[in-house]
């Protein structure tokens, strides 16, 4: 018998769902791009979303809860948000193909 998520979780749950069909959906139009200049211009990439996000929130004393009640846009600071977990998940998932391909264990819980 599955246990039922908490409200919390199923919430993550359906943003994950989603986030795989945004990559899906993003993959087609770029391929993989995002890894095209290896872990550095990845690194880089995930920097700037970073840097996007630090910016939005300076302005409401680093109160990222505010500030995403403040931009109620879709292509505010929620789609950095976003953008910089899909980027993470994309990274990640790079990892354990590497890892899986060299015959290592994935750092994982």
């Amino acid at each position: 018998m599955q246990r039922e998520l908490s409200t919390i979780l199923t919430a993550v749950n359906d943003i994950a769902h989603k986030d795989v069909e945004g990559l899906d959906v993003a993959e087609k139009s770029y391929g993989n791009s995002w890894k095209q200049r290896g872990g550095v211009g990845a690194f880089m990439m995930l920097a700037r979303k970073w840097d996007r996000i630090e910016n939005q929130v300076k302005k409401e004393n680093y109160d990222v809860f505010e500030t995403i009640l403040k931009d109620p846009r879709q292509e505010g600071i929620i789609d950095d948000i976003r953008d910089l977990r899909r980027y993470l998940l994309l990274v990640e998932a790079e990892m354990i193909f590497v890892k899986r391909r060299e015959g290592r264990k994935p750092n994982s819980k």
